[in-house]
């Protein structure tokens, strides 16, 4: 047989043992567990619920299309001899793999940490090892599976290619799809990056103390190390030690006791703002100069070759600072649904249309929820949106009110003065919840108002619901229609949309899938009806 129908049906065959290794995870281990949590006797249902992810997701998908899919095609493979376009088509879905693969290394902690609090969860678990299905092998080398799925389907890929012949059909369909897989491991790849990020990130907090001020996951560590502080006044040298991250750097000390802390932070030097240079010093070899708002240091290195190493790793931090201060200047964006912004050249000259208070449950500037105590709600006075006391501690004169001092947000303070601040939270990198109700309500299959039941069916929250056009396989929560950041999402990929009866003159339907139950309550019966078409046409994973 030709060496490119060897690879395919290799694929097959793969992708068989793969869906029956799905199947064990979501509908035995992750079913039996939630089982034994709705009846009390294990751990909390949420707890089974993250460890097992998107599970449920990734096996409807598999076993319902991507695996009937490939196996109709190895069936027509003497009239039909490709699997280029069967991949394209379905590429675009593994996208799901990211919050999977995000989640495993919390997902195999949550396993051991429950196994030593809940004996009968531990016992369940070791019962469901035991069997046959499982060949010996425990929850956690099942659970490792999807994340190793991705770079299969590459290098499998990447041999049918290279063993495809120069003239045949299915060439440029491979190499398109190829390319689809390898922007999927990509994401998939990025959201391990930022995993280890992150912990990367708690790993050096807790060496600096968990100090409140410093501690944001924002953050990004550029570079570590000792250093020598040069002390003028004593014409000496002590050594301390150095963080630097992409908004700040922490000047430290070690300590004696090392109890809970490995440092203290003498200093912390904001890099917006920040010089660094060589000095020629002869006394002292290897010597930069690091200038900051706060302080500046003399500070010295073990060896030239460290000493350019920290001075690259300043300049890089102080341009990438730069460039984002830069984006300040058009941070003003228009809000869709009827909230037109002001253009740049207007603000300030022209009063703002303000956004409703009720559209609006966090500040529209650094996304934290607002409460009636301590985060209240406030609005700047020159673009108008809805923001915190924090956002809007600043003050600005406004053309529109005779060039009067009034509460402006960050953004605007420093688009009307040109002065910079020494904090800013605008590098923040987007998640998949942060995309704004108003932007992504513009562009979507259907987004309205609908209430979610609890799960008794008595109660529930109303919010703003959104299927977006570039995401249409998610339906995304917010708590109101200009949140700039969705609270939950629900991948409807597998899904069973049901309509119920109007018992109570409610237009109420469901999304089911396994044991997981969504009840939710539209205004009337023809936004019911919409609703459904649209979810059940996601859940078929019709685009």
């Amino acid at each position: 047989e030709p060496e490119e129908k060897k690879i395919a049906l290799e694929l097959l065959e793969t992708e068989q043992a793969y869906v029956n290794r799905l199947h064990l995870l979501d509908q035995i281990f992750y079913t039996e567990l939630m089982k034994e949590a709705k009846n009390g006797k294990t751990v909390p249902e949420e707890v089974v619920k993250m460890i097992f992810s998107n599970i449920s997701s990734i096996y409807q998908f598999h076993a319902k299309f991507f695996l009937p899919e490939l196996q109709k095609r190895m069936e027509d493979w003497s009239c039909n001899p490709r699997i280029g376009d069967v991949i394209q088509k379905l590429a675009p879905f593994l996208k799901m793999y990211g919050e999977y693969v995000k989640n495993f290394d919390k997902a195999v902690e949550l396993i051991t940490v429950w196994s030593e609090k809940s004996p009968p969860f531990q016992e369940l678990i070791a019962d469901i090892q035991k069997r046959k299905v499982c060949a010996n092998l425990t929850l956690q080398h099942h659970m490792l599976e999807p994340v190793q799925r991705i770079p299969r389907y590459e290098l499998l890929l990447k041999d049918y290619v290279r063993k495809l012949p120069p003239e045949s059909p299915d060439r440029d369909d491979a190499e398109k799809a190829l390319e689809m897989i390898f922007m999927v491991a990509k994401h998939s790849n990025a959201a391990i990056a930022e995993m280890e990020r992150l912990q990367n990130l708690w790993v050096v907090y807790q060496r600096l103390g968990l100090e409140d001020d410093i501690v944001d996951p924002s953050n990004e560590l550029i570079k570590e190390g000792p250093i020598h502080k040069i002390s003028t006044r004593h014409n000496s040298t002590s050594e301390k030690y150095l963080f630097l991250f992409n908004n700040m750097l922490l000047y430290c000390v070690p300590r004696v006791i090392q109890v809970g802390a490995e440092f203290q932070v003498h200093l912390r030097i904001d890099v917006d703002g920040m010089k660094v240079r060589e000095l020629n010093d002869t006394q002292f070899p290897h010597t930069f100069l690091v200038s900051g708002k706060q302080r500046t240091l003399e500070l010295q290195a073990r060896s030239g070759e460290e000493m350019n190493a920290w001075i690259k790793a300043f300049q890089d931090a102080i341009d990438r600072k730069e460039k984002r201060s830069e984006t300040f200047k058009t941070a003003v964006h228009g809000l869709e649904m009827g909230t037109p912004a002001l253009k740049t050249e207007e603000l300030g000259r022209r009063a703002p249309q303000w956004v409703r208070d009720n559209l609006v449950t966090m500040c529209m500037r650094c996304k934290e929820p607002f409460n009636a105590i301590m985060r209240r709600r406030h609005h700047c006075r020159a673009c108008g949106y809805v923001v915190c006391a924090r956002c809007s501690d600043y003050k600005a004169e406004l053309q529109y009110d005779g060039n009067r001092l009034n509460r402006v947000c960050q953004e605007c303070y420093v688009f009307l003065t040109g002065h910079v601040v020494l904090e800013d939270r605008e590098g923040k990198h987007k998640g998949i919840l942060e995309k704004g109700a108003a932007e992504v309500s513009g562009k979507s299959l259907l987004c309205g108002s609908l209430q979610l039941l609890d799960k008794n069916g008595k109660g529930g929250t109303r919010g703003w619901f959104v299927i977006p056009q570039d995401d249409p396989l998610v339906l995304y929560i917010y708590a109101a229609p200009q949140d700039v950041r969705a609270h939950t999402s629900i991948p409807l990929l597998g899904y069973q949309v049901r309509d119920l009866p109007q018992g109570d003159s409610r237009c109420l339907f469901q999304l089911v899938q396994s044991r997981q139950v969504y009840t939710f309550v539209a205004d009337t019966e023809e936004l019911k009806q919409r609703w459904m078409k649209a979810m059940a046409r996601s859940a078929a994973g019709i685009t």
